[in-house]
């Protein structure tokens, strides 16, 4: 016997499973078929980035290049700006001789009067200045050689090559040394080693992009941009050369911590940065005979090149991870 008890209406928004609706109407119940697209979408949906936002990612991922960069920023920030606000210039000289680290001296006095910390600032905004120079000038140089040798191949790959190696030969120390002894109007000008460094420093940076450049004027986008009619410089600056930008920086930050360790080892040796202005490896050299004695003197311009070059190398870590389309691992 059919069941004759009333039974509650089916709203329209009620579901029989399987993707079907209930719809009551007049001659009993309706049943039709309901889109699952929007709840699909919404469940499975994945977020695009774009190259850019994937390597900034990685990065921040890189918690000692992270922590570096700040560190890094700061120490350039305070040498740069620094001294304008310290209330003693580097080249000040006050009625203290050698007294050691305190609150009106934090880094302590040399045997002259020279306030220690006013004299790093001026010696870090130097190094940052030649490091900074030689970095933008020796990835300019690099880049743009080594993406000639790599493109082109042939008798352009051999002769920049050639070049190149011809470079590597040259001990930067003897050239500068020859330079400061020849060319005494600019000896101890910053800018002017800073020049001499980049032009024998842009070596490594134009293999890497050579090497860079090989593999990449083979790929499929190359030979598409290339079918299209686009001029070879089109394709080496808008196809190629962002595909090379990782190496490209990476090696740019190697630059300039070799940069700051080449100019400390020419100022200690005096082919650097000259009195009346300084440096910090002029500042170490200065500071080295009275190691024993006023060891502040010594240890606080070496601990500020050896926080530059460290946090340097890190950044170079963290930016290689970060450019690297193989890296999946994700740092603590």
């Amino acid at each position: 016997m059919a069941d004759t008890r009333p039974r509650p209406p089916a709203t329209p928004t009620d579901n029989g499973g399987d993707g079907q609706a209930l719809e009551t109407t007049e001659h009993g119940v309706k049943v039709h078929e309901v889109s699952a697209t929007t709840t699909t979408e919404r469940e499975f949906t994945v977020v695009r980035r774009s190259q850019s936002q994937m390597v900034i990612r990685r990065f921040m991922a890189h918690k000692l290049a992270v922590g570096s960069l700040v560190v890094f920023v700061l120490v350039v920030i305070v040498s740069l700006i620094g001294g304008r606000f310290w209330k003693y210039g580097y080249a000040d000289i006050t009625d203290q001789f050698s007294s050691p680290p305190s609150l009106e001296h934090p880094m302590g006095t040399d045997d002259i009067g020279h306030d220690s910390l006013a004299q790093v600032l001026r010696g870090a905004q130097k190094s940052v200045q030649v490091a900074l120079m030689v970095a933008i000038l020796a990835t300019t140089i690099g880049a743009l050689i080594g993406a000639l040798a790599g493109y082109y191949r042939g008798w352009v790959d051999s002769a920049l090559m050639r070049f190149t190696d011809l470079v590597l030969t040259i001990p930067s120390i003897a050239i500068l040394a020859v330079l400061a002894s020849t060319v005494a109007s600019q000896a101890g000008n910053w800018f002017f080693i800073g020049l001499v460094l980049a032009l024998l420093q842009w070596t490594y940076i134009a293999r890497v992009v050579r090497g860079t450049f090989l593999s990449l004027r083979e790929k499929e986008f190359v030979e598409a941009a290339r079918a299209l009619g686009a001029s070879d410089t089109r394709i080496m600056f808008k196809h190629l050369l962002p595909n090379a930008t990782g190496s490209i920086i990476v090696n740019a930050t190697i630059t300039v911590a070799v940069a700051i360790l080449v100019e400390t080892a020419l100022s200690y040796l005096g082919l650097g940065i000259r009195p009346p202005d300084t440096s910090l490896g002029l500042l170490i050299s200065t500071g080295q005979q009275a190691a024993t004695t006023r060891p502040w003197l010594f240890y606080f311009p070496g601990l500020i090149i050896v926080i530059i070059a460290l946090t340097i190398n890190f950044i170079g870590d963290g930016l290689r991870d970060a450019f690297d389309p193989t890296q999946t691992r994700v740092r603590a």
